[in-house]
């Protein structure tokens, strides 16, 4: 959560983008899929046949790193103007905790007008611009300015709608992305599910148009699966560059990262535990 070199920014500070710039083509992209492709083709059977749990305030009122990790398998859902539905599983976090992370947009306990989410009820959203054209979706925790960063999702339903948002920010010409580019880093994450500059500060427990699910398909998430790392872009933060503060799915494609020194450490650590079992038996 480094505060990058910043640009003029494009994206209006106060209205959602697609107010404005991006509205337009976000209605031709959906109406483009809507001419040719079924009405419910965005839902996949995974999620039509099965019913999901939208998770409330209770999940997101727990300390900062207990929920970065409670994130991962969970789902993301981002509700067009039209009704579609896109869904990805978070397969990265990160962790901002506080006054005390000298990485994190609220160091030292300093507020201002654009971290004021990290400093509101658990669940709340922070949204930030990098670079002046990207964005990165937050989500506050407990903890006085603490915050989760989601850095990665796999892409679950409504690919193609993805794969259109991303193509209207990148060069003419450019190659079509995998299904696991689409939402590997966490301002790709937001150009796939359209999250906007104006979702800052809104109620990820309560809002109509974005939320989190608990998977159907999978109800806990084993420690074993979790890999802890540095993470990224914190480098000139001392210490604070190398706190093992980021979490991700060992394993998974759609991971931004991978860190094969921390996966190394995971590894050797499973062996000797296994180990010490084999001897105690």
């Amino acid at each position: 959560m480094t505060t990058r070199k910043r640009k003029k920014s494009l994206l209006p500070q106060s209205e959602c983008a697609s107010d404005q710039t991006d509205g337009e083509p976000l209605k031709r992209l959906i109406q483009s899929q809507s001419d040719t492709t079924p009405v419910d083709h965005h839902l996949s059977p995974y999620f039509s046949m099965k019913e999901s749990v939208r998770l409330t305030y209770s999940f997101f009122n727990q300390p900062c790193v207990d929920l970065a990790k409670a994130f991962l398998g969970k789902v993301l859902v981002r509700k067009l103007n039209d009704g579609t539905e896109l869904r990805g599983r978070v397969v990265e976090t990160e962790a901002y905790l506080g006054g005390e992370d000298k990485a994190s947009h609220s160091a030292g306990g300093k507020r201002t007008e654009r971290n004021t989410a990290m400093f509101m009820k658990p669940g709340t959203i922070y949204v930030y611009p990098i670079y002046g054209i990207y964005l990165c979706m937050n989500v506050s925790s407990q903890g006085e300015g603490a915050a989760v960063l989601l850095r990665s999702l796999e892409p679950l339903s409504g690919q193609d709608v993805m794969r259109g948002l991303r193509a209207a920010k990148r060069k003419a010409g450019a190659k079509i992305l995998k299904e696991k580019e689409l939402c590997n880093g966490p301002s790709k994450l937001c150009q796939a599910l359209d999250i906007q500059r104006c979702f800052d500060r809104r109620d990820l427990a309560t809002d109509t148009e974005v939320w989190l699910e608990r998977d159907p398909e999978r109800e806990t998430v084993s420690a074993g699966e979790v890999v802890s790392a540095a993470r990224i872009g914190v480098e000139s933060h001392g210490e604070w560059a190398t706190k093992p503060l980021r979490f991700y799915l060992r394993g998974h494609p759609c991971v931004s990262v991978l860190s094969r020194d921390a996966e190394r450490l995971m590894q050797s650590s499973t062996d000797l535990h296994n180990t010490e079992i084999e001897r105690t038996v």
